[in-house]
């Protein structure tokens, strides 16, 4: 005769089941232990994840690759006579292009905001909430490729200014000075309409958005047209509209004359923009994903 024995199963027991599957994705919890050169490395691949998208979709380098002709070309012909006497379009030109190169880092950086809106509505978002990286990478790597966009913009700007007669006054070392500025405002700028990316629900509501802040900024200041010649308070305006602190900046870079409070305005305006807007867009994104 034999005995039948049973073996009592507690709920004490472990489960046979591995713990891994148990355990939570590492995500943005972890973000405090990622190290400067992983976040270096992360900022690196999402980069060059944001450039083959920009290979892969040639019509993005559109604005960057027109906007400069376009613009150039409209406003030394239809304002340069009326700004500096019909036939003296060549003196125009090189009031212009500084100028104009703040206005082309303004409209490079309405594109980061818009980029940011369609990653959320297309879904990108979600894989990045399930990768232990660094929340921020994702942001800094899209101003990185808007920078190179932006440098390509400027670049073009610069051939076509020299093309209608742009004539260079001082040193190639000012030069790129006044190039190096004008990238920083523009990177500064692209927290604010991050920001705004983050804050509205389409990137169309991103560009109506963008346009209320872009026209009073532009077309209130130094870009175009000597504030001399303006109402007194709108000439207050412009006094204090970093663009035309940029633009006068940038302007006396090229072809002389007095620049350090410009200077010293604009690099102003960027750490102060940078250093509030940055870590609210940071946080927002976090909170998002």
């Amino acid at each position: 005769m034999s005995a039948v024995t049973t073996t009592k199963v507690t709920d004490s027991e472990p489960s046979p089941g591995p713990e891994r599957s148990l355990r939570a994705p590492r995500g943005a919890a972890d973000e405090g232990r990622i190290s400067l050169r992983a976040n270096l490395r992360h900022i690196g691949a999402l980069t060059r994840r944001n450039a083959l998208q920009i290979k892969q979709n040639p019509e993005a380098m559109f604005d960057v690759l027109l906007m400069p002709i376009i613009f150039t070309l409209l406003f030394v012909f239809v304002f340069g006579g009326a700004v500096a006497g019909k036939g003296n379009q060549s003196e125009y030109v090189s009031y212009l292009v500084p100028g104009l190169m703040a206005m082309m880092g303004l409209n490079v950086s309405m594109a980061v905001g818009s980029g940011i809106n369609e990653d959320f509505q297309k879904g990108v978002m979600d894989r990045f909430r399930t990768m232990p990286i660094a929340r921020s990478s994702v942001l800094i790597a899209k101003i990185v490729v808007e920078v190179g966009r932006m440098v390509v913009a400027f670049a073009i700007l610069l051939a076509v200014g020299f093309v209608l007669g742009m004539e260079i006054e001082t040193s190639a070392l000012e030069v790129l000075g006044a190039i190096g500025l004008s990238l920083l405002f523009g990177a500064s700028l692209m927290w604010i309409f991050i920001l705004i990316g983050l804050s509205v629900k389409t990137a169309q509501a991103v560009q109506g958005v963008g346009m209320l802040v872009l026209t009073p900024l532009q077309f209130g200041s130094s870009i175009f047209t000597p504030p001399s010649t303006m109402p007194d308070w709108l000439q207050t305006f412009t006094d204090y509209n970093p663009l035309s602190n940029l633009a006068d900046a940038a302007r006396g870079l090229f072809i002389g004359g007095p620049v350090a409070h410009d200077l010293w305005m604009t690099l102003a305006w960027s750490a102060v923009i940078t250093l509030v807007t940055a870590p609210i867009a940071v946080a927002k994104f976090r909170k998002r994903t």
